[in-house]
């Protein structure tokens, strides 16, 4: 299936859906995914500078886009941290493959959670809402042989709802498997 299904399903079936349940009188009152942005914080990447190198190349795989380093803002002492030393990684996602990596991780990468039993369904106050993700074996774009450490990121789905229950309403729609229906 290719990303063009999710779009489509958008269009044809969210928006009737959203405009329905929360009374809009313009499809443009709908609320709609406006990116995803992936991101890794590798604080381990001070002490072995090829953490970093690593996390790209993956996340370049599973997202199909280039990932980028993230550098400190300013030196921290205690953690041993420089100002402009790269100790994170991330991925900004819109239109096309942004579908598509929504597609991916609802149908393929979720379901391959050991013990999944749905995702919060806590949003941030404003309509977006961040996956946490523990381990990135559930991606199928990662060979299991070639991982020399496991590591954790987070998913951030930035909608234009304004309020929580629609950007809530969105991602349900769209597919995620939430624990508990509000």
């Amino acid at each position: 299936m290719s990303s063009t299904t999710l779009k489509k399903d958008y269009t044809e079936r969210i928006v009737p859906a959203l405009q329905k349940e929360f009374n809009y009188s313009s499809v443009m009152q709908v609320p709609r995914l406006t990116k995803i942005v992936i991101n890794q914080g590798l604080g381990i990447a001070i002490a072995d500078k090829k953490v970093i190198e690593t996390a790209i190349n993956e996340l370049t795989a599973i997202t199909g886009q280039k990932a980028v380093a993230t550098l400190s803002k300013k030196d921290i002492a205690n953690f041993k941290v420089r100002k402009k030393m790269p100790i994170g990684v991330r991925v900004t996602l819109r239109r096309e493959r942004m579908y598509e990596f929504l597609e991916r991780l609802v149908r393929i990468a979720l379901p391959r959670i050991r013990d999944f039993k749905g995702i919060e369904s806590k949003l941030d106050g404003r309509g977006n809402y961040t996956l946490g993700i523990t381990e990135q074996i559930i991606f199928p774009e990662i060979n299991i042989d070639t991982i020399s450490k496991l590591m954790g990121m987070n998913i951030t789905f930035v909608t234009t709802a304004q309020t929580d229950e629609e950007g809530y309403a969105l991602l349900k729609q769209f597919g995620l498997p939430f624990k508990n229906a509000k």
